[in-house]
């Protein structure tokens, strides 16, 4: 069994991108500039939106934190987002989900510029991705390919089983796994809630990628030998022999299914900084771009 490192990998691909600014500031020129939008006080989102400004130091973006209060109206949202779009100094910006329940999720991300839209959640954006064409990819699906690219995991041929069909991980990694070139040429099945028999299904599987959020749920008889197992599922456990009274669980059975998978990610230090990662990469992208069209 082989551990696919993500807290390692992002280390290294924010270390490229750092490079990458140094040589832009010694040019004279301006550095990437990500901005986020937060609404209210949810810890994990707090926590998330805290990483992805240290992230922005360490590879010397500059960036903008915007707080607003959970009574945020969508109106008010729209506004910011607005003002984000025009502002030439920001070349991406992320709103943080999720979003309080007087907020349609949906109007706000149609609102952002698809070329600031660093999250990859824009339908233009996801149209063009399921296209093969240029685009931003949502970051954490990025995440799991850049993975399995600087890992060498084979793809093609393969059979691929995506577990969960959100729009943030579960789809679009189903649309990327089987497109043409590398990491990508597999078969895909997409499972989900309704799914029957989904242990016949991912017993069957070379490469399992789980992004359901329900703790332990892929367990060893689930998975064939040498199979190759994707963990997206962060769920925040309470524990009180921790000390900060939880701990944080995956989607896969980590201790059994580690002991016949070839490749298998942790969690945490899988998948989730190498969405960090990524989403550094889509800025640095963005002002790429940006800078093209000047």
């Amino acid at each position: 069994m082989k551990l696919l490192d993500g807290k390692k990998t992002s280390l290294e691909i924010q270390q490229e991108i750092a490079v990458e600014v140094q040589k832009m500031k010694n040019k004279g020129e301006k550095v990437p500039h990500l901005a986020a939008i937060i609404v209210g006080n949810d810890g994990a989102s707090l926590t998330y939106v805290g990483s992805k400004v240290k992230a922005c130091e360490k590879v010397g973006f500059e960036s903008t934190l915007i707080k607003l209060p959970s009574t945020t109206t969508e109106i008010e949202l729209l506004k910011k987002i607005k003002e984000l779009n025009e502002n030439v100094a920001i070349d991406g910006f992320i709103v943080q989900l999720p979003l309080p329940k007087q907020i349609d999720t949906q109007k706000v991300i149609m609102a952002i510029d698809p070329s600031k839209d660093v999250d990859g959640f824009h339908p233009e954006n996801f149209g063009k991705m399921a296209l093969d064409m240029t685009t931003f990819i949502p970051a954490t699906p990025f995440g799991i390919l850049e993975l399995l690219e600087r890992y060498g995991v084979e793809t093609q041929g393969k059979h691929t089983v995506v577990i969960g069909r959100s729009h943030i991980v579960g789809r679009p990694m189903s649309i990327l796994m089987g497109r043409k070139g590398f990491p990508g040429n597999s078969t895909v099945t997409l499972t989900h809630s309704y799914t029957k028999n989904i242990a016949q299904i991912t017993t069957q599987a070379d490469i399992i990628i789980s992004a359901l959020g329900v703790p332990n749920y892929l367990k060893a008889e689930m998975i064939k030998d040498d199979a190759v197992v994707i963990d997206v599922g962060i769920t925040r456990v309470n524990d009180e022999s921790t000390e900060k009274g939880y701990r944080i669980v995956g989607d896969v059975d980590f201790d059994a299914c580690s002991k016949k998978a070839s490749y298998i990610t942790p969690v945490p230090g899988g998948v989730g900084p190498m969405t960090i990662a990524m989403l550094m990469k889509n800025t640095l992208l963005a002002r790429e771009r940006k800078m093209l069209k000047i």
